[in-house]
């Protein structure tokens, strides 16, 4: 027997934009005559509406345990593909098919009643899922004290923070154990305590042999959890049983360009002070993107000053390939903060990242530069400007070494 749980052929989902649409209840129909004197001359007429695919042919196949991340840009169709499989929207065009209970939190208070309070809401969520009042009785203490919401339980759920509807949501999804639990972006706001909690519970379902899709911008999160990775680009799909590389390719994608070795900036003479080139060198002086760990990191910075502004300084972050935000640097850091004493011309200022600091991988250089002074805050904003990689070329493990940062320590045994 296959143990497929999740097929999808050619699924397609159109949104029409413009269109008006003809009213199907009372409330349609007055805040549509509401609304009318509003509304500017060809709003809704057929000749104004435009079409687009959120979905475009997605095939893939989930199996049964499997805890699959989706990843993608926002307005790549992630969502819309969620709200698909949940099945409270349905697809233009294409099948699937679904086998097994499905639990779903897609958003703020999916499935909640509003009028109901927090302890009818875990029932009715629970015969929603098919489940018997004694299964969801049996799970009830469990549910309430990992959602932290016992003061208010007997409350209306729509005087609950959105904070509050979340926890109570994905409490009740993952504690009632469906059989394919189904996860949007939401645990992006509870607090950090709460999503460490989210997180060892969707791995303590996953090793349950539930499946499990949950969609996320967290890409340590997906390398940790998920052992596939579905990656929408522009409506269409493609599923990897490498997440790594998965997330890499993704990473990567709106990455500066690889094998730039410099970057120049189109002038704007409006800005006070502006970085016109950044340029990567190796400790020869020669330009480079490939470096090893045992070898210094040389960034040259040339600057435009055009007059004089108070309190500048500059911010670089060293982002990875996961998106982790491995070092940060503030030009504050030390007494001497070089822009303070740039006269105006053209000028250049160097960074260099000392060997074994950076561990292996991929990194993007993230700039910006601002003013203490309020009304001239931002500077200048060059975002993310060059890429290169690191290697761990002398060590026994190489690059499979792992870790975020390559220092190298000495075993030293000493007298008892």
């Amino acid at each position: 027997m296959s143990d497929v749980v999740i097929r999808a052929e050619q699924v397609g989902k159109q949104f029409r934009i413009g269109k008006k649409q003809p009213h199907s209840r009372l409330s349609e129909v007055l805040m549509g005559w509401l609304t009318g004197p509003f509304r500017r001359t060809g709003d809704g007429d057929s000749a104004s509406e435009t079409t687009f695919w959120a979905l475009k042919n997605v095939n893939f196949e989930v199996h049964k345990g499997d805890v699959v991340g989706i990843i993608g840009r926002n307005g790549a169709g992630k969502s819309t593909l969620l709200k698909v499989l949940s099945r409270i929207t349905e697809p233009t065009s294409g099948r699937f098919g679904i086998k097994g209970r499905v639990g779903s939190l897609l958003e703020v208070g999916t499935g909640f009643h509003q009028e109901l309070t927090g302890r009818e809401n875990i029932y009715l969520s629970g015969t929603v899922l098919g489940m018997q009042r004694h299964e969801i009785a049996a799970r009830f203490d469990e549910i309430v004290a990992f959602a932290g919401l016992e003061k208010f339980l007997d409350t209306p759920v729509k005087r609950y923070s959105s904070g509050m509807q979340v926890r109570l949501g994905f409490a009740v999804a993952a504690h009632l154990q469906p059989e394919i639990l189904i996860v949007d972006e939401v645990l992006a706001v509870g607090d950090a305590e709460f999503q460490r909690k989210c997180l060892q519970k969707i791995s303590d379902v996953a090793h349950s042999g539930h499946t499990i899709l949950i969609v996320s911008h967290s890409m340590i999160s997906i390398q940790r959890l998920c052992n596939k990775c579905l990656w929408l680009e522009d409506g269409t799909a493609t599923m990897y049983d490498d997440v790594n590389a998965a997330v890499d390719k993704y990473l990567t994608s709106f990455w500066p360009e690889a094998d730039q070795t410099y970057r120049e900036f189109e002038l704007d003479e409006s800005k006070p002070v502006q970085l016109t080139r950044i340029s990567l060198h190796n400790q020869n002086g020669d330009p480079a993107t490939s470096f090893s760990c045992d070898e210094p990191i040389g960034i040259d910075m040339q600057f435009e000053v055009r007059r004089d502004i108070a309190g500048v300084y500059g911010y670089l972050e060293f982002v990875r390939a996961d998106g982790l935000t491995v070092l940060v640097s503030d030009s504050q850091d030390l007494a001497s903060n070089p822009f303070t004493t740039l006269q105006p011309g053209r000028r250049t200022i160097r960074i260099t990242v000392p060997p074994r600091v950076l561990g292996h991988g991929e990194y993007s250089i993230y700039l910006s530069f601002a003013s203490k002074r309020a009304e001239t805050f931002q500077v200048d904003l060059p975002g993310n400007t060059l890429a290169f990689r690191v290697s761990d070329l002398l060590t026994a493990r190489g690059d499979n070494r792992g870790g975020v940062v390559s220092t190298l320590l000495e075993w030293k045994p000493i007298e008892a």
